[in-house]
């Protein structure tokens, strides 16, 4: 599976400055996704984090993290995203779902990320009961572990969460 950014709109609901992935460049829908994302001199975080000496915050890493797997989840349909999503939206935009974090475990940091860096995110999708998900995640620059952890998700209803209804 390779997505280019279009594509990746498609299936998230991130828009910029927000979203953290550039393209997919391997994956199998519902199971696996690797994303990258080029870091730059422009990119926001930088001015502020910290100024003269610039490092991705870890918690943008682990959200880049978790965009990578709800790529994966998303690009395989409502067999994997609960009835109403469409294929052709996913959990994005046009599928009426959104993912969520309900959890954050076992995540650590090896490695310091700059501008200049190519963050190459990998995620696998390790169990899905119902609309929460669990997945593996990784985080490397030129083969460096920089994170590894694993994130659960639950698809819920973008509407829902959009009138304050939804609880994890």
């Amino acid at each position: 599976m390779r997505l280019t950014r279009e594509q990746v709109l498609g299936l998230l609901p991130h828009r910029p400055p927000f979203l953290l992935v550039d393209e997919v460049v391997d994956g199998e829908p519902g199971v696996r996704c690797t994303a990258v994302r080029r870091l730059r001199d422009d990119d926001w975080w930088f001015a502020g984090h910290f100024p003269g000496t610039p490092v991705m915050p870890g918690v943008l890493i682990v959200e880049a993290l978790a965009q990578t797997a709800a790529i994966a989840a998303a690009s395989a349909g409502p067999e994997t995203v609960e009835e109403g999503a469409s294929p052709e939206g996913g959990a994005g935009p046009t599928g009426g779902k959104i993912g969520l974090f309900a959890g954050i475990d076992k995540v650590r940091f090896k490695r310091v990320c700059r501008p200049g860096d190519t963050l190459t995110l990998e995620a696998e999708i390790v169990a899905v009961h119902g609309p929460v998900g669990r997945a593996k995640v990784k985080a490397t620059v030129e083969g460096q572990l920089a994170c590894r952890g694993e994130l659960m998700f639950a698809v819920v209803d973008a509407a829902a969460v959009a009138a304050g209804e939804t609880k994890l």
